[in-house]
């Protein structure tokens, strides 16, 4: 399970570097400065535990899936954002006044699409770590 949060942490702070610095091209910046924070590679690391969930709804349709991906993740980033802002005094992602679609700062629901092609993209970065790493599903 070590093994796999860290994959999944670096993955993640990978991931968010290259969709900030892909945004920062979209905003006309040829800096192309792309970010994310510290406190990211934990929050990312725990997808291990989004694995039993992707065990028990493989069979459904890709795009219930991706719902269910979306929903779920959006639920752990608002989560994670309140966490932090009791513990630390602030969400270092804070979205206000990003979007209309912000809901307290911690989320975006226009990253909806985002976070269901993320889900769907996750499935299969789980499922090649079963096959190289070994499964630890449980045979029910």
């Amino acid at each position: 399970m070590g093994t796999r949060f860290v994959i999944y942490g670096l993955l993640g702070w990978i991931t968010e570097i290259i969709f900030t610095g892909t945004g920062s091209l979209l905003a006309n910046s040829l800096h192309l400065t792309g970010h994310t924070y510290l406190w990211m590679f934990p929050i990312y690391g725990m997808a291990v535990f989004l694995e039993p969930i992707h065990d028990r709804i493989r069979t459904a349709p890709w795009v219930i899936r991706g719902i269910i991906w979306a929903a779920v993740i959006i639920m752990i980033e608002y989560v994670s954002g309140w966490l932090l802002a009791a513990l630390i005094g602030f969400c270092p992602w804070d979205y206000t006044g990003e979007s209309f679609f912000s809901v307290d700062g911690y989320i975006r629901l226009d990253f909806f699409p985002f976070w269901f092609a993320a889900g769907l993209i996750f499935e299969q970065i789980h499922d090649f770590l079963d096959t190289r790493l070994g499964s630890v599903r449980r045979n029910t």
